[in-house]
């Protein structure tokens, strides 16, 4: 990348894998395949380019979350760690970062239409029709069209915004997690 483009400005963190089930049902080698993709991937790819966005004059990491790195529902443990993962480290590196100039950016999408729910990985010995019926019921909620998403993540980027939720379905579970954090 340094000798082709000589610099970057921009970096975009969007990984995103999905497993199903619960945390006993969850394998240790799914649970760790998922970290790694959603999780570590964000750090090890910040951690190769942060060097060359520290040469520009205006640099912005992006690391796309999830609403389910504000939330955290039944069945979704190793996502939700995950990305909970990438909110923590997008807010620490944002204040590390403080005095330079790159900017840190974390992004939560709501339900965006993606294939992450039909390609979601299951554990096994889970009913196959459960497993029919929860991705029915998650593509009925990832609506709002991908380019839509990305219009507004690049227009937070553009306004150098430290957080952004992307959707109406995201900003409306953002403010019943503030007003009932637990429950």
């Amino acid at each position: 990348v340094r000798r082709d483009l000589g610099r970057v400005d921009l970096l975009v963190n969007n990984a995103g894998v999905a497993l199903g089930g619960t945390f006993e049902q969850v394998r240790e080698a799914d649970f760790d395949w998922l970290i790694a993709i959603n999780f570590d991937a964000v750090v090890r790819t910040t951690r190769a380019f942060l060097p060359l966005l520290q040469t520009s004059d205006d640099a912005r990491i992006v690391n796309v979350s999830s609403i389910y790195g504000i939330v955290a529902p039944a069945g979704q443990t190793a996502y939700a760690a995950s990305k909970f993962a990438v909110r923590g480290f997008s807010n620490a590196l944002r204040h590390e970062l403080e005095a330079t100039r790159v900017g840190v950016t974390v992004v939560h999408p709501g339900g965006v239409a993606t294939a992450i729910a039909r390609s979601a990985r299951v554990p096994p010995g889970v009913d196959a029709e459960e497993v029919a019926r929860r991705r029915a019921a998650a593509d009925r909620k990832l609506r709002m069209p991908p380019e839509r998403a990305g219009e507004i993540i690049v227009r937070a980027v553009e306004r150098r915004r430290a957080r952004v939720l992307v959707g109406g379905d995201a900003v409306v579970v953002a403010w019943l997690e503030r007003l009932a954090p637990v429950g």
